[in-house]
C-alpha cells in the first residue's frame, strides 16, 4: 500500500459520521463492515484491472475533511437556476451531500410518488432501505463504494408507484462548495420504479470553480416489471475537484432504462455504470459524451450483464479530447449462460483535437451463451483533413471548418437528450467549451 493511501486510511477515523445514534442497528453493522473493508484492502491502483487507466494517487494526497450540514454555504434559488437549470419538474438540491430544504422547488406529483431526502426515509422507514443500501457493497465492492456505504448520510430518495407516470423531469442537484478546506461528500440516492411506471431523472453535479473537493456518489435505480426510466447525468464539477461515482441499475421483466451521461468537469472523474438485465425482455441504452481538456482525466467504465433471455442493450460513448486531456472508455458486456437471444451492441468513438491528447478504449464482450447477436467496436482519430479542405474550398475559414466538423461529431450525442430544455442547456455548455479551446462553433 502506498504512503498516500496509508495516510488517507489513517485520516478516515475523523471522517466517520458523528450521528450514528440515529441509525438502525443493521445500518451501523453495514457501515462497520464497509469501513473495515477499506481499512484492510486499501485503495485501487493501476495494477487492478478495473482501474488500469486511472490513478487515484492525486485524490489520496489531499487532506479532506468530512462535509457536514453546518458547513453548507448559503445559496439562492436563482443561483441554482443559473448553474444547474430548471427543467420544469420537482427539484431537490443537496449541498455538500446534504439536503437543502430551503432550495426545494416543489411541484404537484401524482398520488403515492415520494421524492424526498434519504435521511428522512432512514428516520421514518429504515427497513425499506436495508437490502438496497447494502447491495453495491455486497455485490462487487471497491474502496469508494465501500466509503460511500460507510459514510453516506444523505441523498435523494425517489419512489414511483406501479402504473404511475411522472410527466416532468425530477431534477436532483448536487452542489459542492469547499470554502476554506477541501471537503469530501458521499451522496447516496435511490430510485425505485414500480411496475409499469414511467419517469425521467436528471442528476446534475456542479461546484464552484477553483474549489478542491471530492464527490463520492452512488445512485441505485431499480426497475420493476415494465417500468421505463430515463436517467440523465451532467457532471460539470470544478476542474480542480474530483468526482467518483457509481450508477447501479437492476431491471425487471420488460423494463426499459436509458442512461445519458455528459462529463465536462473535474480534474479526475470516474463515472462507473453497472446494469444487470435480470429478467426476460429487459432493454437498456447507455449513451455518454466526455470532453476532457487541459490536464483533465475522465474515465467511463461500464458493465452490462445479460442475465436473462431476450434482452437488448445498445451502447454508444463518444469522447472529444483536447490539450493534455485523457479520456477513458472501458466497456464490458457479459452474456451469462442461458441468456439466449441476447442482442447487444457497443461502440466507442473518440476525436483528438491536439497532438498531446490521449484516449484509452477497451470495448469487451464475454459471451457464455449460444444463439446471441453481439457486436462491439472502437475508433480513435483526428479531424478528417480532406473534409476540412472541402469546407475551406467552399469559403469556410479553417477554424470554422474545424468547429463545424467537431460539433457534427458531438451533435449525435446531443440529439439523444430528449428533454428539450436540458438539451438546449448542454448544447450551450458544449459550444462554450469548444470555443474556449479555440474551436469556432457555428451551431
Amino acid at each position: 500500500m502506498s504512503d498516500s493511501a496509508s495516510a488517507f486510511i489513517q485520516r478516515l477515523s475523523r471522517l466517520v459520521p458523528q450521528r450514528n445514534g440515529l441509525h438502525p442497528v443493521w445500518l451501523k453493522g453495514l457501515r462497520r463492515a464497509a469501513f473495515q473493508w477499506v481499512s484492510e484492502r486499501g485503495f485501487p491502483t493501476p495494477k487492478d484491472e478495473a482501474w488500469k487507466y486511472t490513478s487515484v494517487g492525486p485524490i489520496l494526497k489531499v487532506p479532506f475533511e468530512s462535509a457536514s450540514p453546518e458547513k453548507i454555504r448559503r445559496l439562492s434559488t436563482w443561483a441554482i437556476d443559473q448553474f444547474a437549470g430548471d427543467f420544469g419538474g420537482e427539484r431537490l438540491v443537496f449541498v455538500n451531500g446534504y439536503f437543502a430544504p430551503g432550495l426545494l422547488s416543489p411541484k404537484k406529483l401524482p398520488k403515492g410518488v415520494k421524492v424526498t431526502s434519504l435521511a428522512s426515509v432512514l428516520v421514518e422507514e429504515a427497513e425499506v432501505l436495508e437490502p438496497l443500501l447494502s447491495h453495491p457493497f455486497r455485490e462487487q465492492p471497491h474502496a469508494f463504494t465501500a466509503l460511500n456505504t460507510a459514510l453516506a448520510e444523505d441523498g435523494a430518495f425517489v419512489q414511483i408507484p406501479a402504473n404511475t407516470t411522472i410527466e416532468e423531469p425530477i431534477h436532483l442537484v448536487f452542489v459542492s462548495s469547499a470554502g476554506g478546506s477541501p471537503l469530501v461528500s458521499h451522496p447516496r440516492s435511490l430510485v425505485l420504479a414500480g411496475a409499469g411506471s414511467r419517469a425521467v431523472i436528471v442528476e446534475t453535479h456542479i461546484g464552484l470553480a477553483g474549489n478542491v473537493y471530492l464527490t463520492n456518489a452512488v445512485t441505485e435505480v431499480v426497475l420493476d416489471e415494465g417500468a421505463v426510466v430515463e436517467h440523465y447525468k451532467v457532471q460539470s464539477e470544478s476542474e480542480a475537484a474530483f468526482h467518483i461515482a457509481l450508477l447501479d441499475v437492476r431491471q425487471g421483466r420488460g423494463s426499459c432504462f436509458a442512461s445519458h451521461s455528459v462529463a465536462l468537469g473535474s480534474s479526475i472523474a470516474r463515472h462507473e455504470v453497472k446494469v444487470r438485465l435480470q429478467a426476460e425482455g429487459a432493454e437498456v441504452t447507455l449513451d455518454g459524451l466526455y470532453m476532457p481538456r487541459r490536464e483533465q482525466h475522465l474515465d467511463n467504465p461500464t458493465t452490462i450483464e445479460h442475465a436473462a433471455p431476450h434482452c437488448t442493450s445498445r451502447e454508444l460513448y463518444k469522447g472529444v479530447v483536447d490539450g493534455r486531456g485523457r479520456g477513458v472508455f472501458d466497456g464490458r458486456i457479459v452474456v451469462h449462460p442461458g441468456a439466449l437471444k441476447t442482442d447487444a451492441s457497443q461502440t466507442n468513438k473518440n476525436l483528438l483535437l491536439s497532438e498531446s491528447a490521449q484516449v484509452d478504449t477497451r470495448p469487451r464482450l464475454e459471451i457464455l451463451a449460444d444463439d446471441v447477436k453481439c457486436a462491439h467496436g472502437a475508433a480513435v482519430g483526428q479531424l478528417d483533413e480532406d473534409a476540412v479542405f472541402y469546407l475551406r474550398s467552399r469559403g469556410v475559414p479553417r477554424q470554422a471548418a474545424r468547429g463545424m466538423l467537431t460539433y457534427a461529431f458531438v451533435s449525435e450525442m446531443l440529439g439523444r437528450l430528449r428533454v428539450e430544455t436540458l438539451r438546449s442547456r448542454v448544447e450551450k455548455m458544449v459550444a462554450s467549451r469548444l470555443a474556449e479551446s479555440g474551436v469556432e462553433v457555428l451551431a
